[in-house]
Formats: C-alpha cells, sequence, structure tokens
C-alpha cells in the first residue's frame, strides 16, 4: 500500500516548475523530501542524534552526492562505483552548509546529518540551484530545533534580462551566474561570478533572487502544515549564569578593550589575550574552575569579542591599529621561481602567497566527469593550505573542503580574463605560505601577476579584498572593514570577499550574519570594497604593468594549425608511427583534435625549442600541401623509370608526381636521361588531373620555349612549276 503522498508545486514564472514531496521515500529518517524539477529529481534526508555530545561547535555534515545511474551512465575508472566526492559536489555541500549552520541554536550540539541525492538527471536542470530548497525542506519536516525556513536560487541575466535557476544553455549566454541564500527576511549567503558589473548590478541581482526564494519558503511552510508540524526536541542547552557572564566581563572588558586599541602584532596580541584569559581564570578557585571552567572560558571569550567590535564601532580602530578602510602594506615581486613558466609573490601584511603558472596543451585540460556534466578546464587554480601558514602542525589528510572551495572562488575571479584565443591548457597553483587575513584574495592577486609573468595575455588584471562588517543594531552604527584579519573574520556580521577588474565585479562570496541586513549598507560595503580593490590593484600592476610579451625561454611555445580533416590519418600514421616518431625528432608536444563543428584536425604543436616546431610545420604542410592548377613549383628528381622520373615538391618532402617521358622536352625524347638524371633540380607546371589518365599531370616542356614549326612545301605548286 502506498503511502499518503503530500505535494507542493513553486511556480518559477516562465512555465517551468518546481515540486516538493514527501511522505513516499525514507520513512525512518527524522525528515525527507523529494525535490523535483523537469526529470530532476533531488532526494534530502536528515537525521540528527538524540544526545548531545560535548562539543563547542554543532558537528554537522551536509553531503551532497550525484549518482550516475541518475544519467544512465557508468562511473569512469576501474573502480565501478561512486567514491570520494568531485569538488563540483564538494562545492554544493559548502553552499548548503554555509546557510544552514548559524540558523541552528548555539547550543545544540547533536551529530546532525544532512544528505542530499541526486537520483535522476536532466539535462536542462542545474541540481545544485535546488539542494538549499531540499536540505530546508526535509528540515521543516522534522523535529529539530531550526531557526526558520531558508531556500537557495541562483540567477543569471540573459541579455539584460534576470532568470531564475537559468539552464546550462541559458548560463553560457549569461554575464551573471550567482547563487543566493536567504530566509524570507534576510538574504544569509551569495557567492558568484560576473563579467565586470557594477555594485549596484549585483546588489539588483540579488534581490530579484531574494523574491524568488520567499516565494520557496511559503511553499515550504505549506508542505509542513499539511503533513503537520512535529514537536520541536528538547535536549540539554548549555548552562548560563548570568552573575558569573558579568563577573567575567567586568574583569576583562576594559582590559582587552586596551590591548585592542594599542594595535599591536598577531602575536603580541594573542599573547596578551592569553595573559588576560590566565588572569581571570586565576581569580577563580580551583573549586570553581572544575564546576564553571568552561563557562568561564565562554564567557571570556564574549567579553574579547564585544570588546573588540566596541572598539571598531565607536573609535574606528582596529586591532591592528588600521582605520576601517584602509588596507595593509603590500609588497609583491614576479619571475621568483627560475623553471616555472611564471611565478609571482604577493604579501598583505601577514598574509602571503606564492603562485606558479604551467603552460600545456588540450591533453592537460582538467577533466570534469560528473553525472549533471561533463566537460573539460582549459583554464584553473588549485589553492594549497599547509598547516605551517598561521604557526599550526597538524596532520594533512588531504585536500580538505575550504581548500576546493577557495581556490574556486579564486579560480571564477580571474577566468573571465583569460582571452578565448588563449593557445594553451594554463594551471595556476597557489601556495598559501602565511595566512591572517583573506588568503583566497591574496590567491587572485598573485595568480593575475604569475600569469602575467607566464606571457599569458590577459584581458585586465584582477584584484581581490577580503571585508567585513560590524553592526550594532541599537544604535544603527555599523563599520565597514577593508581587508580584514583572521580575528576580524569571526567576530564581524558579514565576511564578504570580491574580486574585479577596474571596470567591475568579476567574483565574490559573501557571508551575511546579521539578520535583515538593509540593501543600502551593502552597497556601502561594496564601494568600499571597490576602493580597496583598486587601491591593491595599483600594486599589481606596479610590479608588472602589462603581460609578458612572448614566455619565457625555457617555457613552452604554442603553435596551433588547422588542417582538413582527410590529412589526420596522414599525420598520425599506422598505429601512431607517425607523430610519435615527429615528437622524439624534434622534441615536441603534438596533439590532434578534432572541431566538433567544422570537422577539422586542431594539431596543437608544444614546444621550447623553435627549430623543432618548424620542422613540426613544415612536415603538417607536406602532408597537407595540395598543388594548385597552372602553378609553377620546384622538384627535384627522385626516381629515374624508363617512362618517365619521379619527382617531389621541395616545398614539400614527401608529395611525389610522375613527370611523364612526354612532357620532358619539345623535342622527342627517346632516353629519360638524356634530358634529366637523379638529384635534378627543375621547375614543372602542374596541370591538375588528366581526364584521361585520371592521374596528377606536370611539365617541364611547358615552361620551356616552344620550337617554331618548319614550313610543309606546297606539293601543287610544284607539279604546275614542273
Amino acid at each position: 500500500m502506498i503511502p499518503q503522498v503530500f505535494k507542493e508545486v513553486i511556480d518559477l514564472g516562465d512555465g517551468r516548475e518546481i515540486s516538493i514531496e514527501t511522505g513516499k521515500l525514507a520513512k525512518q529518517a527524522h525528515g525527507s523530501v523529494v525535490v523535483q524539477s523537469g526529470k530532476c529529481m533531488l532526494l534530502c534526508t536528515v537525521v540528527s542524534n538524540y544526545e548531545q555530545k560535548d562539543l563547542p561547535f554543532l558537528p554537522l555534515t551536509v553531503d551532497y552526492r550525484e549518482k550516475f545511474a541518475a544519467a544512465g551512465r557508468y562511473p569512469g575508472g576501474f573502480f565501478k562505483r561512486e567514491a570520494r566526492p568531485s569538488d563540483g559536489e564538494v562545492l554544493t555541500m559548502r553552499l548548503v552548509d554555509r546557510v544552514l549552520r548559524p540558523l541552528f541554536p548555539k547550543d545544540y550540539t547533536a551529530e546532525t546529518q544532512v544528505m542530499i541525492q541526486l537520483m535522476s538527471h536532466d539535462d536542462d536542470v542545474m541540481p545544485e540551484a535546488m539542494a538549499g530548497l531540499a536540505a530546508s525542506a526535509a528540515i521543516q519536516l522534522s523535529d529539530l530545533p531550526f531557526e526558520c525556513a531558508i531556500s537557495e536560487a541562483r540567477v543569471g541575466r540573459v541579455n539584460g534580462e534576470f532568470v531564475i535557476n537559468p539552464t546550462r544553455a541559458q548560463l553560457e549566454e549569461s554575464d551573471i551566474d550567482m547563487m543566493i541564500g536567504a530566509s524570507a527576511d534576510s538574504v544569509m549567503m551569495v557567492e558568484g561570478e560576473m563579467e565586470e558589473i557594477s555594485e549596484e548590478e549585483m546588489i539588483e541581482a540579488i534581490k530579484f533572487a531574494h523574491e524568488a526564494i520567499k516565494l520557496q519558503i511559503e511553499a515550504q511552510h505549506r508542505l509542513a502544515d499539511a503533513f503537520g508540524r512535529k514537536e520541536v526536541r528538547e535536549y540539554e542547552g548549555a548552562v548560563e549564569n548570568e552573575e558569573l557572564a558579568k563577573q567575567v566581563h567586568d574583569m576583562a572588558y576594559d582590559k582587552v578593550y586596551a590591548v585592542a586599541k594599542a594595535g599591536s602584532s598577531k602575536q603580541e596580541r594573542t599573547a596578551a589575550f592569553a595573559t588576560i584569559k590566565e588572569e581571570v581564570k586565576a581569580s577563580f578557585s580551583e573549586e570553581e574552575l572544575e564546576e564553571h571552567g568552561g563557562l568561564v572560558s565562554e564567557y571570556y571569550r564574549k567579553a574579547e569579542k564585544a570588546a573588540v567590535r566596541d572598539l571598531t564601532v565607536n573609535e574606528g580602530l582596529r586591532l591592528d591599529g588600521r582605520k576601517t578602510n584602509e588596507v595593509r602594506d603590500i609588497w609583491c615581486e614576479i619571475d621568483y621561481l627560475p623553471s616555472v613558466h611564471g611565478s609571482a609573490i604577493f604579501t598583505r601584511g601577514e598574509t602571503q602567497a606564492l603562485a606558479t603558472v604551467t603552460l600545456g596543451t588540450s591533453r592537460d585540460a582538467n577533466k570534469i566527469d560528473m553525472p549533471s556534466y561533463e566537460g573539460e578546464e582549459n583554464f584553473y587554480l588549485h589553492y594549497n593550505f599547509p598547516p605551517f601558514c598561521t604557526g599550526e602542525a597538524r596532520p594533512i589528510r588531504g585536500t580538505s573542503r575550504r581548500e576546493v572551495g577557495h581556490g574556486n572562488l579564486a579560480q571564477r575571479g580571474l577566468k573571465g580574463m583569460i582571452p578565448d584565443d588563449c593557445p594553451y591548457t594554463v594551471r595556476v597553483v597557489s601556495e598559501v605560505l602565511e595566512s591572517n587575513g583573506s588568503s583566497s584574495m591574496a590567491t587572485v592577486c598573485a595568480g593575475t601577476m604569475a600569469m602575467m609573468d607566464a606571457g599569458i595575455k590577459m584581458i585586465k588584471p584582477v584584484s581581490g579584498i577580503a571585508m567585513g562588517l560590524i553592526s550594532d543594531a541599537d544604535s544603527g552604527k555599523y563599520a565597514v572593514l577593508s581587508d580584514i584579519l583572521g580575528d576580524e573574520d569571526h567576530l564581524g556580521d558579514m565576511d564578504f570577499k570580491v574580486t574585479g577588474t577596474a571596470d567591475g565585479i568579476t567574483a565574490c562570496q559573501m557571508d551575511i550574519k546579521v539578520k535583515g541586513l538593509r540593501y543600502e549598507v551593502l552597497v556601502a560595503a561594496l564601494k568600499q570594497a571597490r576602493d580597496g580593490r583598486l587601491h591593491i590593484l595599483e600594486k599589481l600592476t606596479d610590479t608588472i604593468a602589462v603581460p609578458r610579451e612572448d614566455v619565457k625561454p625555457h617555457s613552452p611555445k604554442m603553435v596551433t594549425r588547422r588542417i582538413p580533416n582527410e590529412f589526420i590519418g596522414a599525420i598520425i600514421g599506422p598505429g601512431g608511427k607517425v607523430i610519435q616518431e615527429l615528437q622524439k625528432e624534434t622534441g615536441t608536444t603534438i596533439v590532434i583534435n578534432e572541431d566538433p563543428v567544422t570537422e577539422e584536425g586542431i594539431i596543437e604543436i608544444l614546444g621550447t625549442d623553435q627549430e623543432g616546431i618548424d620542422k613540426v610545420l613544415a612536415k603538417i604542410d607536406s602532408v597537407t600541401f595540395k598543388p594548385v592548377k597552372g602553378s609553377v613549383y620546384e622538384v627535384k628528381v627522385i626516381k629515374v623509370l624508363d617512362f618517365g622520373v619521379v619527382v617531389e615538391y621541395l616545398d614539400a618532402p614527401g608529395n611525389e608526381v610522375l613527370l611523364h617521358i612526354s612532357e620532358l622536352a619539345w623535342e622527342r625524347t627517346t632516353n629519360v636521361t638524356d634530358v634529366l638524371n637523379m638529384g635534378d633540380v627543375l621547375d614543372v607546371k602542374y596541370f591538375g588531373v588528366d581526364p584521361k589518365t585520371r592521374k596528377e599531370k606536370v611539365s617541364r616542356k611547358a615552361l620551356l620555349p616552344r620550337p617554331p614549326r618548319e614550313e610543309k612545301k606546297d606539293s601543287s605548286n610544284s607539279k604546275k612549276e614542273d
């Protein structure tokens, strides 16, 4: 017996719909929904244990996976089973996690898992745009303590018109690709890439997406009401002691305020705060600390946060002594590593990134193989964040989700400035060597300079900056912080990263922690970010103003040649023999692809030696050589036969043609060697294909002066004279 199913439908306004239903699948989960648009179906479940963990944070896991069966495909590779998540799946997990996590109570520490699975794929629907909706809808059907429903929407702009949850085809024509996460009354998360848009245009896109999100939240409420809302579970929350909180605050606040105002370095400041904390703890007896030690530490943290925030809002001063709109000292250097194709160091305050660039062929492209998308990236960026960059020692267990996310943000900020005619596959790697403040934005700056150092003809240089916001709800005061420190990242109400050129924004990432943030405040923050971004951009262009004219001598040169499709086989040779020998002989890398539109062969030649590249080009010219009817060519005799000679075009070695004995001279030729011998070089005229023999015809005699004809005697006149 099929159980009762509850369903709600969301109208996207252009003939498309999203449905959310529950009651049929995964009923042992604490909440489960199926979200569908077209043939795309996501199953989302949420489960949270009833036992609280003794942790200072919520152990929340958001897991998003795409099943290959959803697209009727097998997993690639030898192991025919879905394994570790792809970067695309990790990025979707992060988008959902960043919106959900702040809405759980601060003292809720039960193990919680949100699982989202792509069960059926539709080429016209991008499933990650519905992941946030699915997660929130499942939570609304559960008994979890959760502040309010949220949703996420993707927004694009095609031909000046905003589109909600665009198709992949629409995104290719769009100049905006943004994901927005929000509750009914507050925008909470923004991430995306743009084609040099203004701050005002970005705000309009956010507003448009927020209106669509409100409709999705209303549908969640209707579904929960129809299904029957569960009573929110009770749990053992954090113990509060107002008297103790006031005592700790009074002991710590002024001291912390004084240290924060001193404008010290990270190490000095950290040591001073640690001393204050120890002094506070020392004022309590061992028995008191044994009973309330955790609360003392927590209340000290709150006092420290309050003091630093008040200093910034009230006096416009920051932990390192800067004003709110000041950027830390910057120094840059290019061409630091002698053997790489391009390198740059970007140092801003206590944050440092060393970027390298490697140039390759299309064979080096980053292949993406997901059920929802298959393709290649000819520009990609990898970001590494080793523990020593923050003065820590901890085990390295593969690439973290944070590294994937930060690298993707930097990649999105830069990729729009790589010209379409760039012949190379470009890989940028950012090694973060120091971190106190946004290393992802340092990566953008270092990546820009490294590519210019490598000779990549970037359309425009790109810089990036991390911003913060501290606001006071009671007074209405707020402070926008340019180039935030690591400490400011944690204590603010908003942190956002913006990349762009001198003419507009290319990428952004925002996490907004304050409810009901006014759009005018957001505009002011983006304007201040632009001032800081341009200041940093000036530092970059002072170091390297324009890309190098050419790649470095030890870097590979790339030449691309298109050839008719029928010649591809001849260049590859039987079993790849011709191309392999050519690569070995010339020291080059040769890659042949086929243009799916024109069906031409695209040959990429990569090598450091120009002479080797020239040899490959000569070979291609030889193989693809087609003589033109009526043209004259220089040839060389390579074989002598009884009925003519075989000659080779000097401009196209390997291309041979028979010069028939009848075309050697105007006089009758009995022996070929009376006219030509092995190794002789001569000119011939090409006549195309002879309709009689159906073979190509060339002639030597056609280029020689024709002898005068002998006059025949008039026999009739002779007889009359006789």
